[in-house]
């Protein structure tokens, strides 16, 4: 990105100031490195969705960002209805409510390295990953609904997971206002066979070990000792979340004509939250997060059953669950005034404070567990959310490493057999059924996860606690 267009700010936050149809300023957070390495089109994105109706204070994207379908993914922007905000699907994305999940295990290096081999080869056979991945579990129509109404709460009443679970998932493992009838019968039918499935692309599910503590009293507070190992389930909505995202912006698309205002991007159609559409697909929207959570939920008891047989005794008890792609209704303070917004995050991570009245209250003291996942080979982190983050960046932080290059370039660099040999080499074990799906999620493809960490470190959007290395790696 050409630095001459922004505003320096300070050593980690950059400024787009309003121009054009900007109705408030672009904030990009990063190091003069990770800014001048991001796309171009990053800035016209922020730009773009900085020209957004209702939105409020400014549009931002975290250190991890680059371009995506509409917003950046790594974009943040918060929309008043009182001011005729408006909901995008674009600023969500198509894979409603991924995000991270991360477990306690209680076992040390030394415990779980000589079963690696075997504990890989039951992991990947148990839970179902790759494209158009399916599992043992087969939904009719009222069960979908009941799912997609339901969440984790759902899953949990189905036998899946612990009662204790549902404290340390977003919203208590069920997302209010879900309104299923609003999901079409062609995404439902998607979902039929998918719970319980990890997908393709850049999910994961990964057996880590907690190399690095940051701030050792935190840590304690989250459970995490170093030398013990967790386990991260990286996932979303699956095939359910696609298509209702592909349906609402053709439709969001298709209504603009008549509403007065058409978006400087196609890709940013949007609707008023108070239109019948907007409604709609915030109902279809809270929806597919329910399946998000449900799908992880149920990937975490199928662990824990992978685990009890080669591990008798261990527990895997839930740290934290978070999305990073949601438009959520939260209250934030703007210009001293508590207002009720919403928030769309698209590849970016919630990062509640310390205190914050939505966080169980064993983790209140210490904020919101921010999970940021690496690449096959990198580390992943553990960070906290901060009061000054609610102030920076609505309570926001970033999600992963970000891609450097398209999954094309990356076809162009890497075979995905020698990938995993090289991986395997260095300790880590790869499980895929895909060897073009590795290559595509080849760790050079992808940004420095510890630099876009402590830009976010240093920005004040979270700060961190862990560093997480991968001994195991089942990818989709």
């Amino acid at each position: 990105m050409d630095i001459a267009n922004l505003t320096r700010v300070s050593e980690f936050e950059w400024r787009i100031a309003p121009h054009g149809a900007m109705r408030v300023p672009g904030v990009i957070f990063a190091d003069e490195h990770l800014i001048r390495d991001m796309d171009e089109k990053v800035r016209e994105q922020v730009t773009n969705v900085a020209s957004l109706p209702g939105i409020v204070k400014a549009c931002y994207a975290m250190p991890d960002a680059h371009w995506g379908y509409g917003f950046p993914i790594g974009g943040v922007a918060a929309f008043d209805p009182a001011e005729g905000g408006v909901v995008s699907a674009g600023g969500v994305g198509f894979d409603i409510s991924c995000g991270v999940r991360c477990m306690l295990t209680g076992l040390t290096r030394a415990q779980v390295k000589p079963m690696a081999t075997a504990l890989a080869d039951a992991l990947f056979t148990s839970i179902p990953a790759g494209l158009g991945s399916t599992g043992l579990i087969r939904l009719d129509e009222t069960a979908i609904d009941a799912m997609l109404a339901g969440g984790a709460r759902w899953a949990l009443g189905q036998g899946y997971g612990e009662a204790a679970d549902l404290t340390r998932i977003e919203e208590h493992g069920q997302m209010p206002g879900a309104r299923p009838g609003e999901v079409s019968s062609k995404a439902k039918h998607r979902q039929r066979g998918e719970m319980g499935t990890l997908g393709s692309g850049n999910h994961y599910l990964e057996v880590q070990e907690i190399a690095a503590l940051y701030d050792v009293e935190v840590a304690e507070g989250f459970g995490l000792r170093q030398g013990e190992m967790v386990v991260s389930i990286h996932c979303g909505s699956r095939g359910l979340g696609h298509q209702i995202g592909t349906e609402f912006l053709r439709e969001m698309a298709v209504a603009a004509t008549g509403t007065g205002f058409q978006p400087p991007d196609r890709e940013l159609a949007c609707a008023p939250i108070n239109s019948a559409i907007g409604e709609r697909y915030l109902g279809a929207m809270r929806a597919g997060i329910n399946c998000a959570l449900a799908n992880r939920q149920i990937i975490g008891h199928l662990t824990r059953e992978v685990f009890a047989e080669l591990f008798p005794g261990a527990r895997l008890e839930l740290l934290f669950d978070v999305s990073h792609n949601t438009c959520k209704v939260e209250d934030h303070e703007v210009d001293g005034i508590r207002r009720s917004l919403y928030i769309h995050r698209k590849g970016a991570t919630r990062a509640f404070g310390p205190g914050h009245g939505d966080l169980p209250e064993a983790l209140r003291p210490f904020g919101q567990p921010v999970l940021i996942g690496g690449s096959m080979g990198t580390g992943s982190y553990v960070l906290a959310g901060t009061k000054e983050s609610e102030a920076r960046a609505f309570s926001s932080s970033c999600h992963g490493a970000g891609r450097r290059m398209s999954r094309h370039q990356a076809l162009k660099l890497w075979r995905g057999r020698q990938v995993v040999d090289d991986l395997a080499e260095r300790g880590i074990l790869v499980r895929s059924h895909s060897s073009r799906g590795v290559a595509e999620e080849a760790p050079g493809a992808y940004k420095d996860v510890a630099e876009v960490v402590d830009a976010s470190e240093q920005a004040g959007l979270a700060r961190k606690i862990a560093r997480l290395l991968p001994i195991v790696c089942i990818k989709g």
